[in-house]
């Protein structure tokens, strides 16, 4: 398939096209930033939603629940659900498709598991060229389901417009370590298997932390709800909420102002990786590895080495 025959496709939203499109980002192919930078004027519509939170919390099931309510009311899905990455053969090892195969069967659900591959936030950098894909592809909403959650892990906040974390009643214990991590990104909290001893005591917890917040009054205060996601209970909530934070960046101007960080951020990070290939020539790694024997002698600092390679590679004023 040509690049021109592949837009088309990804654009008229052909499942087929829009596979082959994600495995050239995934797999690093030539064509990858060819197709992008041409499905680029076709994004920018698709609401984002980040579901993240401890292993075993349920966000797979919650994931699929929420498909099934959001296609009750006909938008069509996209879902990136990021695995970790296996030790041995680097693809993702959770299996996120088969948890979610209800939905995988619609053919307005497109739904691709993608290996975190040792991203520090357990997001691929990947993940946010793969949702491009499905925006471009007429996705009304793009839901990235993550692992973990923590200090390390906010990179889901500069991917997302609405951020859902997700606990477990025995999340309690952890709440003081996690708790600068998750007041950074939590949107929304989710309390899932609320049935389970523990919910309430969880609940306060997470009110106490909210309430030692700076009070803004224009400023979204995060709700806090219960689920039991296995059972559908609490998914309309959910959604209810979900939709109220929409209204509020909306209304705040703060959507296109969190498109705006998010393309930003990638500009950023593509000419950080194109400047750094381009760095490595053959005569530059043949001097870094020159000079690394001095480094580790103590007769040359890191700091030194690297001003040696930076002027080795200044254009001169005077030529």
């Amino acid at each position: 398939m040509n690049l021109e025959a592949l837009t088309q496709g990804i654009s008229h939203g052909e499942g087929k096209a829009i596979a082959r499109g994600m495995s050239l980002i995934e797999n690093g192919a030539d064509e990858a930033q060819s197709l992008l930078a041409t499905l680029h004027a076709s994004t920018g519509r698709a609401y984002r939603i980040g579901i993240t939170g401890p292993p075993g919390s349920g966000k797979s099931t919650l994931t699929s629940r929420l498909i099934k309510l959001l296609r009750s009311h006909e938008k069509k899905i996209g879902v990136v659900a990021v695995d970790p990455t296996s030790p041995f053969t680097g693809g993702a090892v959770l299996g996120d498709r088969i948890r979610m195969m209800e939905s995988a069967t619609d053919p307005e659900v497109f739904i691709r598991s993608m290996a975190s591959r040792g991203s520090l936030g357990g997001l691929s950098r990947k993940a946010q060229d793969v949702a491009d894909v499905l925006d471009a592809a007429g996705k009304d909403v793009i839901i990235f389901e993550t692992v973990g959650v923590g200090q390390t892990e906010l990179d889901i906040a500069d991917t997302a417009d609405t951020v859902v974390v997700v606990l477990v009643p025995e999340s309690g214990d952890a709440i003081q370590t996690m708790k600068a991590g998750l007041m950074e990104i939590a949107d929304v909290f989710v309390i899932n298997k609320s049935d389970r001893e523990g919910t309430e005591k969880l609940k306060l917890e997470l009110e106490q932390m909210l309430n030692l917040r700076p009070k803004n009054e224009q400023r979204w205060m995060p709700p806090i709800i219960s689920t039991a996601a296995q059972h559908g209970v609490g998914i309309d909530l959910l959604s209810e909420e979900l939709n109220r934070h929409k209204e509020y960046l909306e209304q705040n101007h703060l959507l296109e102002a969190k498109r705006r960080k998010r393309i930003n951020s990638k500009v950023r990070s593509i000419l950080q990786s194109q400047l750094l290939e381009n760095f490595w020539t053959e005569e530059n790694r043949n001097l870094f590895d020159e000079k690394m024997v001095q480094v580790l002698e103590n007769k040359l600092s890191p700091y030194e080495l690297v001003a040696l390679l930076i002027k080795k590679n200044s254009p001169n004023p005077l030529s």
